[in-house]
């Protein structure tokens, strides 16, 4: 197992990080929570691999998302399902053989809607 990594975020900071994540580039900060294990951010790279590489920079305390513009464009449209539709709770993101965007070494990761409840995307 590579890890696993939870977000939870606001409908508008999920909508902006589906725009960081299709247009291939930018850092958005997080703000810490008392006494929680928070990230400091995400970064979104470009890069010429078709599918997606979710890692974590441990030194930074970052998650990198890194990818080519298809697998991006593919994560982006499930990050603005979950962050536009209430009643959608979680958009589990783990690699399987054959995932339509996740390449094999990716940190899984749980987003959390900010409308509550569970779904599957």
């Amino acid at each position: 197992m590579f890890g696993e990594a939870d977000l939870t975020a606001s409908a508008a900071e999920l909508s902006r990080l589906a725009t960081t994540v299709a247009d291939g580039a930018g850092l958005l900060s997080s703000t810490a929570l008392p006494g929680g294990r928070v990230l400091a951010g995400i970064e979104v790279r470009t890069t010429p691999r078709r599918g997606v590489l979710l890692r974590l920079d441990a030194e930074r305390q970052v998650m990198v998302i890194s990818g080519g513009s298809p697998g991006r464009e593919a994560f982006a449209d499930n990050l603005r399902r979950i962050a536009c539709a209430p009643g959608r709770g979680q958009l589990h993101v783990s690699h399987f053989p054959g995932h339509p965007y996740l390449v094999e070494g990716s940190l899984s990761l749980v987003v959390y809607s900010p409308y509550g409840g569970l779904c599957t995307p």
